[in-house]
């Protein structure tokens, strides 16, 4: 199966080529771009570069959220934009899933976070076991102590990833290298294959399934609330 993924979720951009659980082409940048800009020319690239067309492809993955808005939303657009016209699966992926999925054979608690801004992050925590990688609680938007409180219920060690992570290694004495700490398309690619694999019913991946997940309101509708809540005040 020959699977192309993406993860626009945050300041990084990153496609991937992946076939069969090995990844066949990467093209990562974190340099602060408009990913309406650089998300296609990169998948152009990389298909080139690795003798690959989108005709080639089986599967389509996109990183789904949480994130920035604006990031998950051109995300999921790219894709439905690509699978248009096209009979071609289409997997939306937990963000912070395959954040969790970087550091596979850790064999520790993995907890990913997300500068949610407000001093919150968007996190979930995971398991490494002998059987992959499990799921331990649902993807949330809380503030760090909240997230302390609930991972002092876990014995062992956590390590951390995600953009958030500055926000939350004073909980842990590991250091996770920035490598593993970035969005991956490989890793979106993983979950994605995993997903569409367990399925029973593999016709409900289709474009239209792509839904942005965010978890909160937009900061623009938020801010609309507190302003009509001052004002009644």
């Amino acid at each position: 199966m020959l699977i192309l993924a993406i993860d626009s979720t945050a300041t990084v951009a990153s496609v991937a080529l992946c076939k069969n659980g090995s990844t066949l082409a990467q093209y990562t940048v974190n340099a602060g771009n408009t990913h309406s800009v650089t998300l296609l020319p990169m998948i152009e690239h990389m298909l080139k570069m690795a003798g690959a067309e989108l005709s080639d492809i089986d599967l389509f993955a996109a990183s789904v959220g949480p994130g920035s808005f604006t990031g998950v939303r051109i995300g999921t657009s790219t894709i439905k934009g690509l699978a248009h016209g096209r009979d071609i699966p289409c997997v939306g992926v937990s963000t912070l899933e395959a954040l969790a999925y970087n550091l596979r054979g850790c064999g520790t608690v993995i907890c990913p976070a997300m500068n949610a801004r407000r001093g919150q992050v968007y996190t979930a925590i995971f398991e490494d076991t002998t059987e992959g990688i499990k799921r331990l609680s649902e993807d949330k938007a809380i503030s760090v102590t909240e997230l302390a409180s609930r991972l002092s219920d876990f014995e062992g060690e956590v390590r951390f990833t995600g953009d958030g992570y500055s926000l939350v290694s004073h909980m842990t004495e590991y250091e996770t290298p920035e490598l593993y700490r970035l969005q991956s398309a490989v890793s979106v690619a993983a979950v994605a294959e995993k997903l569409y694999n367990e399925a029973d019913d593999k016709s409900s991946f289709t474009p239209a399934s792509l839904n942005p997940t965010y978890l909160r309101k937009p900061q623009a509708e938020r801010e609309r609330e507190e302003r009509l809540m001052a004002e009644g005040n």
